[in-house]
C-alpha cells in the first residue's frame, strides 16, 4: 500500500483547524481504510444511520451554468437526486466525476466530509440526521481517519442548506 494513504490531507487538516477554531466537541478515529457504510461504523462503534454520507453533485439549472451541490445524508438511506435537482430549480442532478470531487473538496471518493470549504460548492443536509442522532459521525477528508461531532456543533459550523434529499 502507498505510504502517503495515512498522511493527514489539505481537507482533513482544514477541518480539524475549522472544528478546533470554533469549539467544537468531537473526537478523530483513526482506522484501517474501509469501502463500506456497514464496515467503518463497526470500526467507529456508531450506528451506520449516524454516518453523515457526503455526495457531491452536479446540477443541470436551466439557462445557468451547473451548480455543484454537496448532498449529506445519513448513511442507511438513498440520495433522491430528482429531489436535489427539483429543491435547486435544475432540470437534472447527477453524480459527481471522481476528478470533479477531487477538484471541489479535495477529497478522493469516500472520503469528503460533510463540508465544503471551495466557494462553489453549495453545502446541503437532509435533517432527518440531525433529528435521529445526538452526534454524527463522517470521513475527514481521508480515507483512514474519521470524526465523531456533536450535531449541534455540526448544524452551527457547517451551516447547511436544510433539504429533504433522501428517498422516502
Amino acid at each position: 500500500m502507498d505510504d502517503t494513504a495515512n498522511l493527514p490531507t489539505p481537507t482533513y487538516e482544514k477541518l480539524v483547524a475549522l472544528l478546533a477554531r470554533e469549539g467544537a466537541r468531537y473526537r478523530v478515529i483513526e482506522h484501517a481504510a474501509a469501502g463500506k457504510s456497514e464496515e467503518v461504523a463497526r470500526i467507529r462503534g456508531t450506528e451506520v444511520g449516524q454516518g453523515a454520507k457526503a455526495m457531491a453533485c452536479k446540477l443541470k439549472v436551466p439557462d445557468a451554468p451547473a451548480l455543484h451541490v454537496l448532498a449529506v445524508l445519513a448513511a442507511d438511506r438513498q440520495l433522491d437526486l430528482a429531489a436535489l435537482a427539483a429543491a435547486f430549480g435544475a432540470r437534472k442532478a447527477s453524480l459527481m466525476s471522481p476528478g470533479e470531487i477531487m477538484e471541489l473538496t479535495g477529497c478522493v471518493l469516500g472520503a469528503i466530509p460533510p463540508f465544503s470549504f471551495h466557494p462553489d460548492l453549495v453545502l446541503a443536509a437532509d435533517p432527518e440526521l440531525f433529528e435521529r442522532y445526538g452526534e454524527i459521525a463522517f470521513n475527514a477528508g481521508r480515507l483512514d481517519a474519521s470524526m465523531v461531532l456533536d450535531t449541534q456543533d455540526y448544524l452551527r459550523i457547517a451551516a447547511p442548506r436544510l433539504l429533504t434529499l433522501r428517498q422516502r
